[in-house]
């Protein structure tokens, strides 16, 4: 319990020394975010406009992914900043490093790929990727493709896993196992 405190106490302080927003900060300038969502460290929401930005439930948001509902490239051209909601409906999967733009709407259970830019809405159960993010596939053929690949390729257990104190050993095999391949974990 102590230990709790403590690191609790030195996220804080780092809070105060750098600025840094939490997800609470967000969410008390309007902000709103739904249940059971996983928001990985250093996710950027737009601070400016951040009430604009509702997020459903069960909502995953991978590391370094930005929402900006604000883009100030019209501000010298007419001295206004356009502003756009961005809505994330359920069970959406945001990539690692993906830009969503104002105005976007990510439909129930949509996948944007890592490194995407989404300027425009994403249907429903669709997979979009790429600058600007296009469609890939449906989340049926990619959920098709990947059992299909389970069947295939190496699967690894729990042992495999930080939580599961993966050894030198097994880190070493996995690493050599994985060149030029993909394999699974559970």
């Amino acid at each position: 319990m102590l230990k709790k405190i403590i690191c609790f106490l030195r996220a804080r302080i780092r809070k105060c020394l750098l600025e840094e927003l939490w997800l609470e900060d967000y969410i008390r300038m309007g902000m709103r975010v739904g249940q059971n969502c996983s928001i990985q460290p250093g996710v950027v929401f737009d601070y400016s406009h951040c009430w604009l930005i509702r997020i459903g439930d069960n909502v995953t948001i991978a590391p370094y992914a930005y929402l900006l509902t604000h883009d100030a490239s019209t501000k010298q051209l007419n001295q206004y900043t356009k502003v756009g909601s961005i809505t994330v409906e359920d069970d959406v999967f945001i990539g690692a490093r993906a830009l969503i733009m104002p105005g976007v709407t990510l439909g129930r259970g949509c996948i944007v790929a890592a490194g995407s830019i989404v300027t425009k809405s994403v249907p429903p159960e669709v997979i979009v990727g790429g600058a600007p993010a296009k469609f890939i596939c449906t989340v049926e053929e990619y959920a098709r493709k990947n059992n299909e690949l389970l069947e295939k390729k190496t699967v690894y257990d729990r042992d495999f896993t930080i939580g599961g104190r993966i050894s030198a050993e097994k880190k070493r095999k996995m690493y050599e196992e994985l060149i030029n391949d993909i394999g699974y974990v559970v």
